[in-house]
């Protein structure tokens, strides 16, 4: 990238720093303000990501590397933005997973709080900073900013659930933090550095009698983004915290979630690629065993669970195993397919949590034993006469013949049978295209731990499809004396879109599929990422300059 393009990089966190300054300055009221505001400055944070996207997807190494540097000065000693495949694919979903949920915040939500708008702001801020710097420390100072900024949504509109699933949630992420920085210490004091590139490229030098140090400190730091990730044993707050949650908050922790394996992936394939000597590969068994055991707690949480929000977190975890377990391969085919599968889960979790909150609302709608569904009065109903023989009847012998079905329940049924096909995996919407490419690429891989990933991902598709249809059963199908819900047009929207960026993954699936793979060979191959950021050099200031 070359010009205007280069500062756009650091734009994303930039613009919602200031946004919520602003709303800062705007006080307790004017709520109408900050949600305009809001809503410009997501749009406008997801429009420039999407420029990132395509600039860097136009483009062959080293020109598909944005590399800014914000305090001008040299690698490796100031702060370093990098946008390249991987980090604009994530700021994408981050854009179009904020857009939606504050728009159906924007309903209800927006008022329970007094704050909410800014923590939103400063949740996308720590997002896009995360994915897009190319600094430990830096990704610390993100990560706990994301971090202080979820707490505030996940207690957002007060309860006795919110704040003890929030009380977990606080310790497990404080604990995770306090390895960060030791995880953190252990790197710099056996590199020198905190630079990701200078990291990568220091390892070759590191001595025999450090390597053991490396390999624990990059352990610690493992364990820290695990955690977050959803790793199995470490992901029993998980369920509850975003079972707890406001639905826009929950549908914001879906790619709260996949920060963690950016962590893994981004910091694995620089640090020990195949070509790292001793220590190639560190981990990798570990990523897949444990991203295994994970898509199995996963599989088996959604068909335990009996409330639809636990099921969604359930699926989110699942994804993340099957995620991270394919990431362990180390293989770019496979890691292509896992990408796309990275948006097509984010994409339908989202709209999944979104949906919750829509259909327990419906199901809580309660009416008197004398209240007839919209349009009853105008049905022929079938007393004292025997009725004839041609029309169907429903228990209570009225005619189903014309009855129409409420447009908000159509809708849902609509939104959740998507949702669950994506989710599920199964034909022919994006979830099916992605683990199809994952499948595809195991059958390469010819592995215990290959055949293992092969069969549980199919197993784990069915266990989500039974969940699934179970709940869909529940929602549509039983019999219900409740009248038609009603919907909000600002709740229905952001479902919409994200089901149609769904299914514009399927109808596009062959350019999807061709960007991720490129991703991962380029993740495969991390001396582009190094010689890109490394050859950076300030603007106006000699090379040999430095601090």
């Amino acid at each position: 990238m070359t010009g205007f393009a280069d500062h756009l990089i650091v734009a994303p966190v930039l613009l919602p720093l200031a946004t919520a300054a602003l709303m800062l300055l705007l006080g307790e009221g004017r709520r109408h303000a900050k949600a305009t505001i809001n809503v410009l400055s997501t749009a406008i944070g997801l429009a420039v990501a999407v420029h990132l996207l395509r600039d860097v997807a136009q483009h062959d190494a080293p020109a598909a590397f944005g590399v800014y540097l914000p305090g001008n000065w040299p690698v490796p000693y100031g702060i370093v933005l990098v946008a390249d495949r991987l980090s604009a694919l994530m700021a994408v979903l981050t854009g179009s997973v904020g857009l939606a949920a504050l728009l159906f915040a924007l309903a209800r939500w927006q008022h329970a709080g007094v704050y909410f708008h800014v923590l939103f702001q400063l949740q996308l801020m720590g997002l896009y900073g995360a994915f897009l710097t190319a600094d430990l420390f830096n990704l610390f100072v993100f990560f706990e900013v994301l971090l202080a900024a979820s707490y505030g949504l996940l207690l957002h509109g007060g309860g006795g659930a919110r704040v003890r699933a929030g009380l977990h949630y606080i310790a497990i992420n404080l604990v995770a933090s306090l390895l960060f920085l030791i995880g953190v210490a252990v790197l710099y004091g056996v590199t020198g550095t905190l630079n990701m590139a200078d990291i990568a490229q220091k390892l070759h030098a590191v001595p025999d009698s450090d390597r053991g140090l490396l390999h624990a400190g990059a352990a610690i730091l493992a364990i820290a983004f695990l955690a977050k990730a959803g790793l199995w044993p470490l992901n029993f707050w998980l369920p509850p915290a975003y079972a707890a949650a406001s639905a826009p908050a929950a549908a914001v922790f879906a790619i709260l979630t996949k920060v963690g394996v950016y962590a893994v992936l981004r910091l694995w394939t620089l640090c020990f690629p195949a070509d790292a000597g001793a220590s190639a590969g560190f981990g990798g068994g570990a990523l897949v065993w444990g991203g295994i055991a994970t898509l199995a707690f996963g599989a088996l949480g959604m068909l335990a669970s009996q409330q639809l929000a636990k099921l969604a977190g359930y699926a989110v975890i699942a994804s993340s195993g099957t995620l991270l377990a394919a990431i362990g391969f180390a293989a770019p085919a496979l890691s292509g397919g896992a990408l796309f599968y990275l948006a097509s889960s984010t994409l339908a979790g989202c709209a999944l949590f979104l949906l919750v909150e829509l259909l327990e609302r419906a199901r809580q709608v309660e009416v008197g034993p004398q209240q007839l569904d919209d349009g009853d009065s105008a049905l022929p109903a079938f007393v004292d006469a025997e009725p004839p023989p041609d029309v169907n009847l429903d228990d209570e012998e009225r005619a189903l013949t014309g009855r129409a079905i409420p447009s908000a329940l159509a809708f849902l049924g609509v939104a959740f049978t998507v949702c669950a096909l994506v989710t599920a995996g199964l034909p022919p919407l994006s979830g099916f295209v992605a683990k199809l490419a994952m499948l595809t690429a195991l059958l390469d891989v010819r592995t215990p731990a290959a055949w293992t990933l092969f069969t549980l991902t199919i197993v784990s598709g069915l266990c989500g499809a039974i969940a699934l249809m179970r709940v869909g059963v529940r929602h549509f199908w039983a019999a219900h004396d409740r009248p038609a819900p009603r919907l909000r047009v600002i709740e229905t929207l952001p479902i919409a879109g994200l089901l149609v960026a769904s299914l514009a993954l399927v109808l596009q699936a062959e350019t999807a599929l061709d960007y991720t793979r490129a991703t991962a060979e380029s993740l495969q191959s991390p001396k582009q990422y190094v010689d890109a950021v490394m050859s950076a050099r300030p603007v106006g200031r000699s090379p040999e300059r430095a601090p």
